[in-house]
């Protein structure tokens, strides 16, 4: 076997592989079995995710992450490039690397000075909402239900300012808060002695229950009155506020008698319907014994039309007794949805963006197993019973990964 050379290495006629650095060449492994070019290609491969490690920790200085975390991870890649057992460019690497370190200081004070922005807008932001709870609370003739919504936003606004900012100092916040609060109990008093006051409106409030339960008695003598209008008087009652003592409590129960009335009536339709439903129902079973043959893991085309026809039939046939709807309809969704499982299943499996992704995890787990084999071969050799247990996991897993994607595939 002849000597093969690169740029940054060489590979001698025993597989021994060196990388060269300003002028001198340090040995970094061998990869026996396999040609020059591929144990070439097994370091290169070492030092390209090295490098990716080293992009990775640019792209995240240019995020500007937080510094200690980059500190960390730029202390940790350093060493990694002392003597690695790569082939490439490591001086570039380490170079870069190194001027990272350059950055922490500087990007530790722009962070500092971020947060101190951050702190300031958000105590401005803090004495805008207590300013405008205080104009609330000093509002005359106020909407009680409009500054109520606005009241609770302003809280919220103030919580979540709280959780996304940074820790503003207590002693900045603490009286910022306290005007804040002291508007909010203000406004809350004063809330409960409005509401209080309303008390003294039940001659407004029995009126208005008298009118309704005139409107009640008119809609029970009505041929075709609903539930859903008698929904509608009784939303009205009961914004009419709390009953108080047996002579509401009288009125409610005549209210009440008309509407027991109504849905009387309502329910003696619903039965005559279900008997005339019943038949309906007979038929749409039948139907549902016909669709239960319906195979489209057999074939997809004959199921979808077999299922067409079910459907059309089963729109002709009508209506079924309404407490049987729900339990009819779930037998033909359910089949229908065995249908639409396996055509969706058809399409993941022909979809060419599926099967790309297939094929690349496929590749990727070839690629890994066969680069396992090699390390546990090494290992064997060597007699390293810890590397070689490793080894045998990390292939057993590779190769079981392989399995489900295939089957998955297929």
């Amino acid at each position: 076997m002849t000597e093969l050379r690169t740029k940054f290495g060489r590979v001698d006629e025993n597989n021994n592989v060196f990388l060269v650095t300003d002028g001198s060449e340090r040995q970094i492994g061998q990869y026996p079995n396999v040609s020059a070019e591929e144990a070439l290609a097994f370091y290169v491969r070492k030092f390209e995710d090295l490098a990716a490690q080293v992009r990775i920790l640019e792209q995240r200085f240019a995020g500007k992450v937080e510094v200690s975390l980059l500190k960390k991870a730029q202390e940790n890649l350093a060493k990694e490039l002392v003597e690695p057992n790569v082939l490439g460019d490591i001086t570039n690497l380490q170079l870069r690397v190194a001027a990272l370190a350059a950055k922490l200081d500087t990007l530790s004070e722009a962070q500092k000075l971020e947060n101190k922005a951050s702190i300031e807008n958000s105590i401005a932001k803090r004495e805008a909402i207590a300013e405008k709870a205080v104009a609330i609370a000093s509002t005359k003739n106020i909407q009680w239900k409009t500054a109520s919504t606005q009241m609770t936003k302003l809280f919220e606004e103030w919580q979540a300012e709280q959780k996304a900012n940074p820790k503003v100092p207590k002693s900045v916040s603490e009286p910022i808060w306290k005007k804040f609060s002291t508007a909010r109990s203000k406004f809350e008093t004063e809330k409960r002695s409005h509401f209080a006051a309303l008390s003294a409106s039940t001659k407004i409030a029995k009126t208005q229950r008298l009118d309704l339960i005139k409107r009640a008695e008119k809609l029970a003598n009505k041929n075709e009155a609903t539930t859903a209008e008698f929904r509608d008087l009784l939303n009205e009652w009961k914004a009419t506020g709390k009953s108080n003592g047996k002579a509401d409590e009288e009125l409610w129960m005549k209210f009440k008698s008309f509407g027991d009335a109504i849905y009387a009536s309502k329910k003696q339709q619903i039965e005559a319907e279900n008997l005339e439903f019943s038949k309906n129902l007979e038929s749409k079973l039948e139907l549902i014994r016909e669709a239960s043959s319906i195979n489209p893991e057999k074939d997809l085309q004959l199921a979808k039309n077999q299922l067409l026809s079910i459907q059309q039939k089963w729109e002709k046939i009508g209506k079924v007794p309404r407490e049987k709807v729900r339990e009819i309809e779930n037998k033909l969704r359910t089949i229908e949805n065995s249908v639409k499982a396996a055509e969706q299943e058809l399409w993941r499996k022909s979809d060419p963006a599926t099967k790309d992704r297939t094929n690349s995890v496929t590749q990727q787990l070839q690629d890994s197993i066969t680069k396992l084999e090699v390390e546990l071969e090494a290992a064997k050799k060597s007699k390293n019973s810890k590397a070689i247990k490793d080894a045998e996991d990390a292939l057993a897993a590779r190769k079981a990964w392989l399995t489900v994607v295939l089957a998955s595939a297929n």
